[in-house]
């Protein structure tokens, strides 16, 4: 190999390393973006580096981070896909190159307004879709080499793991605002009765499709939920925030908790079809000494009261919801609840690992639940169970009978 070409490849090994320095993965989203562009306007020795991002929806792609091009951000540059220069690289899915700029081969008039003479844009792909472009241009015309395209298009895939994070964060942090609106902050004030929760995601996003509810109806009794959309992340918590509302809705209609979940688990079907859920709804009396539970394919409530060993409610599990004969009966069943017994309602991510039979979990669990004050017996079963990174979403809300009431 000649003194020239070595000289070329250290050089071209150089800039590929300039692309994908690790101490990139250590930014922001915008600052590996815009640091991104710094070094590829450095290294391709252009005036401008821009970066639009697909809108799906609109299927136009939006100025998101540039250098040299800044107002294209600040204008909120909309290129529809399949027209002007960037359209047609997302298009085609192929770097376009234009040596000589013309009005009729873009339009955007900020590059025109710039005095862009030259452009080269490639494709962003992530898992084989094109999420957006990457151009480069020139204030003189210049002729793009095939170094220049691979370098650009190195930094594209690059730009495409960021992409990814970025729509990753915006998701989660949609996630984590339904988190709060649909999850109760703080649990209501019940007479003769105390109650403490637990949520636990299992997940990066924060949220899935576990939850829980406290609610007081008309006619003096308190509505308890517990329930489990399967998956996780925002899609499965805008699941769970519809079937939460729609049954507060019924348990406003109906005094029996089987009724309330057989109207349930008609909507559920409708609407809500191929989704796998379970939910427990249970109605305790004015005097606290009645508890009517109906059990939709979801794990049945602990009882722990004094005197007596604690032990899963026996009781009849109907289907999930959606799931099993459309007409077929959702039972209720009605258990005394003794001053100072303790409830606790939990979804299956709390007692269920991969390497054992979920008994184990819930005889485990049978084993920390005593008649005790509903924050305390929470926080004995998180740090019992062992809890701080679990595999699945954990949701626990213990409900204790503290006095006798007169109302009825």
């Amino acid at each position: 190999m000649d003194s020239s070409a070595q000289v070329h490849d250290n050089d071209r090994l150089r800039r590929l390393q300039a692309v994908t320095d690790a101490t990139l993965s250590r930014l922001d989203v915008s600052d590996l973006l815009d640091e991104l562009l710094e070094r590829v306007r450095d290294l391709l020795d252009t005036d401008t580096a821009a970066i639009l991002m697909l809108d799906p929806h609109a299927r136009q792609l939006v100025a998101t981070a540039a250098k040299g091009l800044e107002e294209e951000v600040r204008h909120g540059v909309r290129i529809a896909v399949g027209e002007g220069f960037a359209g047609r690289v997302a298009q085609t899915r192929q770097p376009v190159v234009l040596p000589d700029v013309t009005p009729a081969q873009v339009i955007n008039p900020l590059l025109l307004q710039r005095g862009i003479r030259s452009l080269l844009g490639v494709p962003i792909f992530v898992a084989g879709e094109v999420i957006g472009v990457l151009h480069v241009g020139t204030l003189t015309p210049r002729e793009f080499t095939t170094d220049d395209i691979q370098l650009l298009q190195l930094a594209a895939d690059r730009a495409g793991v960021a992409g990814q994070i970025r729509s990753r964060k915006l998701e989660q942090s949609a996630a984590l605002a339904l988190q709060r609106s649909l999850l109760p902050a703080q649990l209501p004030e019940l007479p003769g009765l105390s109650t403490a929760a637990r949520y636990v995601p299992g997940h990066e996003f924060g949220i899935g499709g576990d939850w829980y509810d406290v609610f007081t109806l008309p006619s003096g009794w308190t509505g308890v939920v517990i329930g489990d959309v399967s998956g996780h992340g925002l899609a499965s918590a805008v699941i769970m925030g519809r079937i939460r509302s729609a049954l507060r809705a019924y348990a406003l209609i109906a005094d029996d908790p089987g009724q309330v979940l057989t109207m349930l688990d008609r909507k559920v079907r409708h609407f809500e079809a191929g989704n796998l859920t379970t939910a427990l709804y249970a109605m305790v009396s004015p005097t606290r000494s009645t508890i009517h539970l109906s059990c939709a394919g979801h794990l049945t409530p602990m009882i722990a009261a004094p005197g007596r060993a604690t032990a899963s409610i026996e009781m009849p599990i109907d289907a999930p919801l959606g799931a099993g004969r459309p007409d077929g009966p959702r039972r209720t069943t009605a258990v005394d609840l003794p001053e100072g017994a303790l409830l606790l309602f939990y979804t299956d991510g709390l007692v269920e690992r991969r390497d054992e039979v979920i008994d184990v979990g819930i005889q485990a669990l049978a084993g920390v639940v005593e008649p005790d004050d509903p924050e305390t017996v929470c926080r004995r079963i998180m740090s019992f169970l062992g809890l701080e990174r679990p595999t699945d979403d954990v949701a626990v809300l213990a409900l204790r009978r503290t006095a006798a009431t007169t109302a009825e």
